[in-house]
């Protein structure tokens, strides 16, 4: 399980950093290396040449000196902010650069691109003020950075992006609230060995028209596993889009090797209030898995929080996109005014080009706190991954309130819930589990309540009964409702769908139940 602290620990002091300067003299801004030329076909030669050479771990200096950093010590290291890059406006977006610390101690270089020309970005303690840890006196020239963050335009607060460990990056969206994040690459997500972090261990950051909504990151990945060239073309608009370009050389065989990976966190909702041990009703970033196969089907799939690891797989060819989303947009649900989870971002993948067959697969992994990140999803490629073997893929990622193409002729689920089976007032059967879940919009706007709408439900093991569908008074919501009765503790798969006749009215409904007592 991976800590969130530890992900992006700065997070907390985004906020509290200093105004921007509107103007600032050249002189003050960072201090940069010799110019280099610059563009993605180096960057991806580069790449190549890096796979093909023994791995070396990256090298962690004065390992002494930022284990003194902890948490505390870290939040009291601010960036200055007229030390930005393109502090002076002559770019839409200034840069911050995180330090090293405790949770960071592997450095990343930084480069600034203007012109087809690279020149690297020094680091210096100068740019940086301590608090009263004392650092600023016993810190080396040359550190190096954890990474950065991309501010809101000149003059600006806060930040809207943040590339901070392994190769790890997250935006606050559409909603200005920072939650899930992306990754560059998943290697043995959840196998039974260890998994492989890939890193970005250098970044070069282009300079676009002060008066566009883009910035361009490039970045170069490395691990024991791949080596790999990438390109971000990051746009914000009204949400958040990134077109990403992903070119990788594998150095060996690998098992599993996830595309385009999110990691979010879901402790507890709706579907699974017996473990709900926190004072608030909810407590997620993502409540569901969102599919669009290849062949045009809608699925959508409850997150769960199990008691062992879970790796679920969809298979499919040339998936339309697929994502982590957050559909439950109500604060009384939630109840936290501190971090807000009704505004988390939900991320949409959407493939470019032929992806071919393979699964969107998921991982849930135990958590008992919301501060562990307990949700992967990424696209498994169905062809082996061997060593010598080069993977080009593209895709955008969508950071907005809801899925980017929401379909007009399917409703979509909104609630899940369970409880006891059976007919209230009448005794309860043993072993009875009841699920109902509520569709919303699509052909439902326009059905009657008298209309014989019916749920097909359909479970990989065990018994089906009581199953039946209405409107809910007073709105356009459908409502089906079904018993099952399961016995043991292995997992239940469960399917269901809305149906009219032979018209299919919602997207299917997918949900791993594994029993348990109240």
């Amino acid at each position: 399980m991976f800590r969130r602290r530890d992900l992006m620990i700065g997070a907390g002091a985004f906020a509290a950093l200093g105004a921007l300067r509107a103007s600032v003299a050249a002189s003050q801004s960072a201090d940069f290396g010799p110019p280099r030329p610059f563009d993605f076909a180096w960057l991806q030669s580069e790449a190549e040449q890096l796979a093909a050479r023994p791995y070396e771990a990256p090298l962690i200096r004065y390992p002494d000196l930022l284990e003194r950093l902890d948490y505390d010590a870290y939040q009291q290291i601010q960036f200055k902010p007229e030390r930005a890059l393109w502090a002076d406006g002559g770019a839409p977006f200034p840069v911050q650069f995180f330090h090293l610390g405790r949770y960071f101690k592997a450095p990343v270089r930084l480069h600034a691109v203007e012109d087809g020309s690279a020149r690297e970005i020094r680091y210096d303690p100068d740019l940086f003020t301590f608090g009263d840890t004392g650092m600023d006196e016993k810190l080396p020239d040359d550190l190096g950075f954890a990474g950065f963050r991309v501010m809101d335009g000149p003059g600006a607060t806060k930040d809207w992006l943040a590339y901070q460990g392994a190769a790890y990056f997250r935006t606050s969206g559409a909603l200005d609230q920072y939650g899930l994040s992306a990754r560059g690459l998943a290697i043995d997500t959840a196998m039974p060995w260890p998994e492989e972090f890939p890193r970005f261990t250098q970044f070069w950051l282009e300079q676009t028209p002060a008066d566009s909504s883009h910035i361009l990151i490039y970045a170069l990945m490395d691990s024991p596993s791949v080596a790999g060239a990438y390109r971000f073309d990051w746009a914000k608009q009204e949400g958040v889009v990134v077109g990403i370009r992903a070119e990788l050389f594998c150095r060996q065989d690998i098992a599993r090797m996830g595309v385009a990976p999110l990691t979010s966190m879901f402790w507890f909702a709706e579907n699974n209030r017996h473990q709900a041990t926190d004072w608030r009703p909810e407590v997620h970033d993502s409540d569901g898995l969102a599919l669009w196969t290849g062949s045009g089907e809608r699925l959508w799939r409850p997150l769960n929080n199990p008691q062992t690891v879970r790796t679920s797989s969809f298979m499919d060819a040339n998936p339309k996109g697929f994502g982590l989303l957050q559909r439950d947009r109500a604060f009384h649900n939630f109840e936290d005014d501190g971090v807000f989870y009704d505004r988390r971002p939900s991320v949409w993948i959407e493939p470019l080009g032929d992806w071919g067959a393979g699964a969107v697969q998921l991982v849930e992994i135990p958590t008992d706190d919301e501060i562990h990140d307990n949700i992967v999803a990424y696209w498994v490629p169905a062809a082996p991954v061997e060593a010598g073997s080069h993977w080009s893929f593209a895709y955008r990622l969508h950071w907005l309130v809801d899925e980017p193409y929401p379909p007009d002729n399917v409703a979509r689920v909104r609630h899940t819930r369970l409880g006891r089976g059976g007919i209230p007032g009448q005794p309860r059967p043993e072993g009875a589990r009841k699920f109902v879940i509520d569709f919303e919009g699509g052909p439902l706007a326009d059905l009657r309540k008298a209309d014989p709408v019916e749920p097909v439900v359909s479970a990989s093991r065990g018994k089906l009964d009581n199953r039946y569908a209405l409107q809910v008074v007073g709105t356009r919501t459908w409502r089906a409702f079904f018993d099952l009765y399961a016995e043991g503790g292995e997992p239940v798969e469960l399917r269901c769908f809305l149906r009219l006749g032979r018209r299919t009215l919602s997207e299917t409904w997918l949900y791993q139940y594994i029993p348990f007592e109240y």
